[in-house]
């Protein structure tokens, strides 16, 4: 697709200025005068010797541009997941506790305001008022630990009000189990009750959420590393696709694709060490 796209990365290295022998001898080196079908496949020959190819842009190896960007994703993308878990686990099994009162309704509130609310317009409105505004957080870059307050919250907020709706329904099916109601007729406390055993039953579909917004974040921060210039895989493919660097952009692509399955294959294994009964199966 990106193939498609209007635009010549041989032009982009060169200038509009170069001379055609200039951009016929450049196209030739990098094989970009050969059907796309013959470039894909020296592709997949190169990929089964580990080589992710050159990038157009930065004339430096793919993997090294991708994994020197890399390890910023990955940190924004377990802080939101941290600040999502934060806000989402009390907010859901507070709702399921006070099942149609006022809590249960405000986070009812909260969950639509987060369903409807997009990171790209999140994103700028905490920038105008924590950044302009108030003058207390960096607009934007990695400079320090301040700087990673706003994208994760960004990022964050619009997850926990998926996961509030799940913990919630998992809570809500839970207490309403027998061995609920037996633990209540033995005396349990009301903590005890809700963590030690309706939460801990009700945790497979939370981890299940979870592992899936994990590997969402990762392929999904796209927008919001664009927006505060975060020096991660997500802009980094905004840059790939905007130079038309072919090579780098299919490595950002597969990197993205490969974290996502093992995030999903690291969440299933989890169930075996969350819930004996998975073992047992």
């Amino acid at each position: 697709m990106i193939h498609i796209v209007p635009g010549d990365p041989v032009e982009q290295m060169l200038g509009e200025g170069a001379a055609p022998g200039e951009l016929t001898q450049l196209r030739h080196a990098l094989d970009l005068d050969q059907p796309l079908f013959t470039q894909y496949g020296h592709y997949l020959r190169q990929l089964a010797h580990g080589d992710l190819g050159q990038s157009l842009k930065y004339q430096a190896p793919v993997r090294r541009v991708i994994f020197e960007r890399y390890p910023a994703t990955l940190q924004l993308a377990f802080l939101a997941l941290f600040v999502c878990a934060a806000i989402a686990i009390p907010a859901g099994i507070l709702a399921a506790y006070r099942r149609g009162h006022f809590a249960d309704r405000a986070v009812g509130v909260f969950t639509l305001f987060g369903l409807a609310v997009p990171n790209f317009a999140l994103g700028p409105v905490l920038i105008l008022i924590f950044s302009i505004e108030l003058g207390i957080l960096p607009v934007s870059g990695r400079a320090g630990p301040l700087s990673y307050i706003l994208p994760a919250a960004t990022l964050g907020a619009a997850l926990a009000a998926i996961l509030t709706r799940m913990v919630r329904g998992a809570m809500l099916e839970e207490l309403s189990s027998d061995y609920v109601r037996t633990a209540r007729a033995k005396g349990l406390g009301t903590a005890a009750v809700l963590f030690r055993h309706a939460f801990r039953n009700a945790l497979i579909p939370v981890i299940t959420i979870l592992g899936l917004q994990f590997g969402t974040l990762l392929a999904g921060t796209i927008v919001t590393e664009t927006i505060f210039s975060w020096p991660g895989i997500g802009r980094l493919t905004v840059q790939a696709i905007s130079s038309r660097d072919y090579p780098l952009l299919q490595g950002c692509i597969l990197v993205i694709s490969v974290s996502y399955v093992l995030v999903n294959l690291f969440t299933d294994l989890l169930y075996s060490f969350v819930d004996p009964r998975v073992r047992l199966a």
